[in-house]
């Protein structure tokens, strides 16, 4: 069982910055494919950013490209989300996922890819 703790979130400004941190509880952080996923209000659930378990493939949103950045720390058991250039359409709670299992393609915006989440971290944008 892994559990991911998300910190980082909080009440920006558009156009601020917010860098979000997903900490994970095991010894094996390298085996595990990473995503970021959010949900707005009334919303569903809804792919952001993704990295492969080595951090050699990453994947975005085209709601974000160019304004996210995903990156991992394996040594650390963290993955990040940068977020700059932030717009009031951000605004959701975000959430971190892993992924164990290989599958014979990577879809990485797949939500039902991923084996564990985290509770969420609230991100506000106001205008």
């Amino acid at each position: 069982q892994v559990q991911l703790v998300e910190s980082g979130g909080g009440l920006v400004q558009a156009g601020g910055s917010l860098r979000l941190s997903c900490a994970a509880s095991t010894r094996t952080f390298s085996a595990y494919d990473m995503g970021w996923f959010r949900q707005a209000p009334g919303k569903g659930r809804e792919s952001v950013a993704a990295i492969s378990r080595s951090g050699g493939r990453t994947y975005y949103a085209d709601s974000v490209k160019g304004r996210f950045t995903i990156s991992r720390d394996n040594a650390k058991n963290t993955v990040y989300l940068q977020m700059i250039s932030l717009k009031p359409e951000d605004t959701a709670v975000y959430y971190c996922a892993a992924n164990s299992v290989h599958y014979a393609s990577w879809d990485p915006h797949v939500s039902s890819r991923y084996d564990y989440w985290g509770q969420g971290t609230q991100v506000t944008v106001s205008s």
